[in-house]
């Protein structure tokens, strides 16, 4: 695991060896976490062989402390559309710079992002939905900007893009109706989600890594680690 800081984000890295292309996993963590908070998930994820890129948002919420958001807010507290669209476009950057730089296969990448990172993952993939080999929305939200954005792409592509959805029935974070209203709004888009409830609260649980463990190697055509 590394950090960088030379490109427009901090980021972890969590690569297995080898120098061939890399199935990757981009993961966007949520707000008040950091880069390395989802880095546990790696050896789990994309069958243990897979480049894992971990970016961090760069807005710290409380000096001292390892606790940031992706978005540069307003007196209100609240983010604007054009705020999203320009971190969005930070990222996308970020992604055409770490790609190669780490040995990633162009062809193999998926996205994963955990509540305000879903949000981003779900923006960044219905706006490209024949690039990524799927997406993994976690205790999180569809943004109107990725409804935008989808509603933008090409039909077949959407309805071919691998879409997993995973949420705790006592989430006290970001509601459950709002997942539930997501998975609505996907389908309207033609979009066909792999939804799925957990017993859980804002989290990743046993369960729910277990599935996410099997869709990642699932999408990304590995096998897992002897």
């Amino acid at each position: 695991m590394t950090s960088e800081t030379d490109m427009n984000f901090a980021h972890g890295v969590w690569h297995p060896g080898g120098d061939r292309p890399l199935p990757t996993i981009i993961a966007f963590h949520g707000h008040g976490a950091h880069g390395q908070d989802l880095m546990g998930l790696a050896p789990f994820l994309g069958g243990g062989r897979s480049l894992l890129l971990f970016p961090e948002a760069q807005y710290v919420l409380q000096p001292g402390t390892l606790s940031y958001t992706w978005f540069n807010t307003s007196g209100d507290l609240r983010r604007s559309p054009e705020e999203f669209e320009r971190i969005v476009s930070l990222l996308h950057e970020f992604i055409e710079v770490a790609l190669p730089r780490y040995g990633g296969d162009p062809e193999r990448v998926a996205l994963l992002g955990f509540s305000q990172g879903g949000s981003i993952a779900y923006r960044l993939g219905l706006a490209e939905p024949q690039r990524w080999q799927g997406v993994a929305a976690l205790s999180t939200w569809l943004p109107e900007e990725a409804e935008a954005a989808g509603h933008a792409a090409d039909p077949a592509a959407v309805a071919a893009l691998p879409l997993l959805i995973q949420h705790g029935t006592q989430d006290p974070m970001v509601g459950l109706d709002r997942a539930r209203d997501s998975k609505t709004r996907l389908e309207a888009l033609g979009a066909k989600p792999d939804y799925r409830e957990y017993p859980m609260a804002h989290q990743i649980g046993n369960e729910s890594l277990r599935d996410l463990a099997l869709w990642s190697q699932q999408v990304l055509d590995v096998t897992p680690e002897q």
